[in-house]
């Protein structure tokens, strides 16, 4: 059966967009991962509110290395877009990114974290704000989710807060160390009007 849909989003579109860096308030920025912030994404896989909320491995400098290496890949091979947050000229604090990316489809899934030192900024909503905005216009996707743990009300605001309205709740979704979780869904589309 051949499909008579067009893709929302051609493949290579992504590939050919550059990876662009983003200002934000407080003097912060979106820009690539690079070598330099290996020790933030070493701390940041032994944090605990991180390690509570999105399982990361532990990973040493040199598994960290090649952690922000397959990012590059990844973007390279469209699956998806991960940014660091950080104070401009300085390392890392946070990263946002866009994955679970189905083009084809038009939709991509945000995700995010904070160190404490980037923490209390009030920049994940301005940071989120902006993925959404460029996956939206730049890249042309029609719907991005955020989901949360519905015990995690940090990530909930930032959702909520950043135009994306809850969806419902997923019952038993994602498995933490202490049990399954139940997980909100929130959702823009590209048609959305921002409020």
């Amino acid at each position: 059966m051949i499909n008579s849909i067009p893709p929302v989003v051609p493949a290579g579109r992504l590939r050919a967009l550059p990876h662009p860096e983003f200002e934000l308030p407080g003097a912060m920025v979106l820009r690539p991962w690079a070598a330099h912030d290996v020790p933030s994404l070493v701390e940041a896989c032994r944090d605990p509110d991180i390690r509570h909320w999105n399982r990361p491995d532990l990973l040493s400098p040199a598994e960290a290395e090649e952690r922000i290496a397959r990012w590059s890949a990844r973007r390279q091979d469209e699956e998806a877009a991960i940014w660091a947050v950080a104070p401009a000229g300085g390392p890392a604090v946070g990263l946002i990114g866009i994955s679970d990316l189905d083009l084809a489809g038009g939709s991509g899934e945000i995700l995010y974290w904070l160190l404490p030192a980037g923490r209390g900024r009030r920049v994940m909503v301005p940071a989120t704000e902006r993925l959404a905005r460029w996956a939206f216009e730049d890249l042309g996707l029609h719907r991005v989710i955020i989901t949360h743990s519905v015990a995690n009300p940090a990530s909930c605001a930032v959702a909520t807060k950043a135009g994306f309205p809850l969806e419902g709740t997923m019952r038993g979704a994602l498995l933490h160390a202490d049990g399954w979780h139940d997980e909100h869904l929130h959702a823009r589309l590209r048609t959305d009007t921002p409020e």
